[in-house]
């Protein structure tokens, strides 16, 4: 008998164990090569295995577990051979055509097929009821696969509100106010990210210091080229892409703010790899834009477009997450108005945006309204000074409220 021993793979150097997310495939399954067999979960991404070869498998690990990179979770034994093809009767004759429509009316709704832990992510991202998603997994799972190939008229369909039954109306309102607490393990990301914040604020000595922006001349800016510059790129001009050219302008005058501390030594960097905090179903993820100084302002627009895009379907790797210089995060989507972002070690500094509020603010001695963004630089001040923190955070506003400045730069 020959028998292939499925191991955990080495997915980064510095991962030494992950968790078994989701088995896709039932002990005893035949899978043929390549199949999915489970979905493996570590502090940074999620990513699946496949089958080496065909043949039957026997599970060793269990969902949920914890294992270490080499172990052994699941063996496939390829002599086995595949299941026989079920036999289609050739004697049954064909159904009357006017015998179908009562068959279908008669027929019970669909019902939602299981889906891996990924998948329902996704699905409830996109709005898609799991009933109008066809599994192709072992046993009709759905997969992540499944989901990103979803037509769009299922997003449509799913949200289309069901009428209520007289049943549902009638339920007494007891039943919704029942008290319930259910526990549920942190998943590996979710407990990286709670030790890597206890440990900033432990390890570091954070501060942060605040700025305001007029963000009149970046609105009229794009106002009066959003149109030019989506036809030529291909891509939208959105508020993003200037603050990260900013910031890594002023980068370049400011050095310690792009550096962080390793041990006795700090580690200067020439370059830009700036950090992009994403929200995503499964918690906060920061992709790295690499070499962002680099990048023209479409450049930067279709990087963040690309990398939220993967982010947003679960794709990202985790050399996409590692190796950032500086981040940039922004709660103005979801209302923020004022914020003290926490710092993404190693790094020594993070530049929080927020909402737009027209605001009445004082210029050549008059009381007038502008649009106005509330800026903060959280910064560890074993290495960044508060001068070099103020005059950072000034530099960024000054390119921000001459958008000129910035670009004839460049």
């Amino acid at each position: 008998m020959s028998v292939i021993q499925v191991k955990v793979p080495n997915v980064a150097e510095s991962i030494t164990e992950v968790r078994i997310a989701n088995w896709l495939v039932k002990n005893g399954d035949f899978v043929k090569i390549d199949a999915s067999l489970c979905e493996i979960e570590t502090d940074k991404a999620t990513q699946e295995l496949y089958a080496e070869a065909a043949g039957v498998v026997s599970l060793i690990a269990k969902e949920g577990d914890d294992v270490q990179v080499g172990a052994i979770i699941c063996s496939i034994d390829t002599a086995a051979a595949a299941p026989a093809a079920q036999p289609v009767s050739a004697a049954a004759p064909p159904a009357p055509a006017q015998a179908s429509a009562p068959a279908q009316a008669s027929a019970p709704a669909q019902t939602s097929a299981p889906a891996t832990p990924l998948a329902a992510s996704i699905l409830a991202d996109r709005g898609i009821a799991a009933n109008q998603v066809r599994g192709t997994g072992e046993n009709g799972k759905i997969t992540k696969a499944d989901v990103l190939a979803a037509q769009p008229a299922a997003a449509t369909q799913a949200t289309a509100p069901a009428p209520a039954t007289a049943t549902q109306a009638a339920a007494p309102a007891a039943a919704s106010q029942q008290r319930t607490a259910t526990p549920e393990k942190m998943s590996k990301l979710r407990l990286t990210i709670a030790k890597r914040l206890v440990a900033v604020k432990n390890e570091t000595a954070m501060l942060t210091t605040f700025n305001e922006v007029d963000m009149k001349p970046i609105m009229d800016l794009r106002s009066k080229y959003k149109e030019r510059f989506e036809k030529k790129h291909e891509i939208g001009l959105g508020f993003m892409s200037f603050f990260i050219k900013a910031a890594c302008m002023a980068l370049q005058e400011f050095k310690a703010i792009n550096a962080y501390i390793d041990g006795d030594q700090i580690i200067y960097h020439n370059y830009c790899d700036v950090s992009v905090a994403v929200s995503t179903p499964k918690g906060l993820m920061v992709p790295v834009i690499r070499n962002a100084e680099q990048l023209t302002l479409s450049g930067i627009e279709k990087e963040i477009k690309h990398l939220a895009t993967k982010a947003r379907d679960g794709k990202l790797s985790i050399d996409d997450m590692q190796g950032g210089t500086f981040s940039v995060t922004n709660g103005g989507v979801f209302g923020s108005m004022l914020s003290t972002p926490i710092l993404n070690p190693p790094q020594s500094a993070i530049l929080g945006m927020h909402n737009i509020v027209e605001r009445a603010v004082v210029q050549n001695g008059e009381i007038v309204i502008r649009p106005i963004m509330y800026l903060a630089l959280s910064y560890d001040h074993r290495i960044i000074d508060g001068k070099e923190s103020v005059s950072f955070l000034v530099k960024i506003k000054e390119y921000l409220e001459d958008p000129t400045r910035m670009l004839l730069v460049v």
